[in-house]
């Protein structure tokens, strides 16, 4: 089967470009496709907070509650600064446009470079806690755990690669699912806890777990804060509706801005259920044994059906929460693509409209870290949200500042930035309230997960987010020289070097692709010079009795033969293209016409065309006036009669 024939089969057919509004999301399939990440993430926020806390003892759970609380709310503040972001900027782009535009370049490549980051860890972390569920459930299969992993990854990579509609079908079933699971099981519990409808109490438990520190004073405080920042894995995935408002069908930032309203209300609803009724039946994290999701489940409902529901549905919503990152991770990448701070070539989208550059180059970061970390998530889990708070300090500190804008304009009046016409609010003022206060709640959870997870593995992001805005950097600088080295400003026709009357050929043998080259040669040029290194005698022989056997074809050629003592042919050959440039031809260009075998079964490519790419690079490379041609000479394949 052809290459393009297997890729239509696992791709699709491909899409015209005039499709892409029909393969728009609805809101519920884009809940699926954008919330899975922040949905998923109440499986373990407060067992998040339960593990930091009973280093006080059992006790020390009951604060769980009121710190899961301060979570929330500071999740609503997220979620509203995220839909004045997606309001004021409908094109998308999230915390990298809103800092772009309002604190400026470099604060807006720290945003995309974070944002970036987490993508990939979301995927592989993701990933990595989906296995750990499955092989809890069959032991047995913990050996091949990177074998598993990797697959999911190929998975997830092929359907987003199919588009973004059908991945939006394919995982809305596990999402709403999992998310009708839980929310039947806190409403059981719920009416368990009120003795309701004649059901039996929630059940409760006293175990008493002994605190293994006495801390007090700013210790105690500090301790307090770790727990609120590992509740705050709540908040990942929370920016990605606003990066991918386009995805919409229309009137596309109104949607999107609903479907984040609907996420956050989902997603609050199921974290501040289970750590009401975790704590109110006093259950007890611990390190390697069964989740706080699961003791709730399983002491609400039984270990009947709605028990493996919801664990079922769990380890599959772990799974497709790396979906976020799927969507999130090429959008981000073409828009920094976009202003050239990434190749351009991940500003594309395929054939069904997705952008599959991007999906195939996290497809690969993702899958590496899967295997430098053995599909570990509690290894990679210091990595891992550090990105998330710090973009989100960025994105609500560049709102506070278009609120400020928007603040300074008189009624009627209206301004236009780079990305959005802001207009007179009158509310402006709580807005930037708002969004200054979610700032530094985010900026101090940054600072405490980056101090408290520093030597366990976050020294890495810390180190990856400053080389990655220097690589942007690099990369815009180049994309610069190049705008400006083609730029037609001041141009005049005396700039543009003359083309010199010549053509060289370079030639190993005489066979019917030299010959093909040959005679393309004199077509473009009256002086053609067949060149030839001879390193023995014989070949040199050899050379001038097949050459004599063409005198028709040959004609008007001139054989150049160089007789060369050593096994490396490219050297005299690029000395002599350079000579004849320099010497005969300075300041001109001149051509060389390489001829090219191109094997039908492209798996043969391999065997043929090695040193000519070698030559082909070197010059190319090496000399400004030197013009390549290849002539190709087609092999047919090894099933053909030849």
């Amino acid at each position: 089967m052809a290459v393009s024939e297997l890729k239509r089969t696992l791709i699709g057919k491909p899409f015209p470009t005039s499709q892409e509004i029909h393969e728009r999301l609805d809101k519920v399939r884009a809940l699926a496709v954008f919330a899975s990440d922040p949905i998923s993430s109440n499986a373990y926020a407060t067992e998040a907070i339960m593990s930091v806390l009973i280093v006080l003892g059992s006790g020390a759970l009951s604060l769980t509650l009121p710190l899961a609380m301060g979570v929330a709310l500071l999740v609503l503040m997220v979620v509203f600064s995220y839909i004045q972001t997606i309001l004021h900027y409908p094109d998308g782009g999230g915390a990298y446009t809103v800092a772009k535009d309002n604190l400026g370049k470099y604060p807006s490549l720290l945003a995309g470079a974070a944002l970036l980051i987490d993508y990939v860890l979301t995927v592989s972390v993701s990933v990595a806690a989906g296995v750990r569920a499955v092989t809890s459930a069959i032991p047995a299969a913990y050996s091949h755990r990177v074998l598993i992993a990797l697959l999911a990854i190929a998975l997830i990579t092929w359907v987003n690669l199919r588009g973004v509609r059908e991945s939006g079908t394919v995982f809305a079933l596990p999402t709403y699912a999992f998310v009708t699971g839980v929310l039947l099981t806190i409403a059981i519990g719920l009416l368990r806890y009120a003795g309701l409808f004649g059901l039996a109490p929630l059940p409760t438990f006293a175990e008493s777990v002994p605190a293994t520190n006495s801390i007090m004073g700013v210790a105690y405080v500090w301790l307090l804060l770790r727990a609120f920042a590992g509740g705050c894995t709540a908040l990942t995935g929370i920016e990605a509706i606003s990066n991918g408002v386009k995805a919409f069908k229309a009137p596309e930032a109104k949607n999107a801005a609903l479907t984040m309203v609907a996420m956050g209300v989902i997603a609050m609803s199921l974290f501040v259920g289970i750590t009401f009724l975790s704590t109110r039946m006093h259950l007890v994290p611990t390190e390697h044994g069964e989740s706080i999701l699961s003791q709730m489940t399983r002491q609400i409902a039984g270990s009947g059906i709605l028990y493996y529901w919801v664990q079922t549905f769990t380890a599959l919503i772990l799974f497709l929460a790396a979906n976020t990152g799927y969507q999130d991770f090429p959008r981000l990448s073409s828009f920094l693509a976009n202003d050239g701070f990434l190749p351009r070539w991940m500003q594309n989208r395929g054939d069904r409209l997705v952008f599959s550059s991007g999906i195939v180059v996290l497809a690969i970061i993702s899958a590496l870290i899967v295997i430098l970390f053995q599909a570990d998530e509690i290894a990679m889990l210091p990595l891992y949200a550090l990105g998330v708070m710090l973009s989100f300090t960025l994105s609500q500190s560049g709102m506070a500042r278009l609120m400020g804008k928007i603040g300074k304009l008189q009624v009627g009046e209206s301004a236009e930035t780079a990305n959005t016409k802001i207009h007179y609010e009158k509310n402006w003022r709580w807005k930037q309230a708002l969004n200054i206060v979610g700032a530094i709640t985010t900026g101090v959870v940054f600072i405490i997960l980056m101090a408290t997870k520093f030597v366990d593995g976050a020294w890495i992001v810390v180190l990856a987010i400053p080389l990655f805005v220097l690589l942007f950097d690099r990369i815009n600088k180049h994309y610069k020289m190049v705008g400006q080295t083609l730029s037609t400003n001041q141009f005049v026709e005396d700039d543009l070097v003359d083309v010199a009357n010549v053509v060289i050929v370079p030639v190993a043998d005489i066979h019917r692709g030299t010959l093909r080259a040959l005679q393309y040669a004199k077509r473009i040029a009256s002086d053609v010079r067949a060149v030839c290194i001879a390193t023995t005698p014989t070949i040199h022989q050899r050379i001038e009795a097949r050459w004599a056997e063409f005198p028709k074809l040959t004609a008007d050629v001139k054989l150049v033969i160089i007789d060369y003592d050593y096994r490396d042919i490219l050297t005299p050959l690029v000395d002599y293209v350079e000579t004849v440039n320099h010497d005969e031809f300075p300041n001109r260009l001149i051509t060389v016409v390489i001829p090219e075998f191109v094997a039908t079964d492209r798996i043969y490519d391999v065997l043929h065309n090695q040193t000519a790419n070698l030559m082909r690079r070197r010059l190319r490379v090496e000399h400004e006036n030197v013009i390549v041609i290849d002539v190709p000479y087609h092999i047919p394949s090894a099933k053909q009669d030849v």
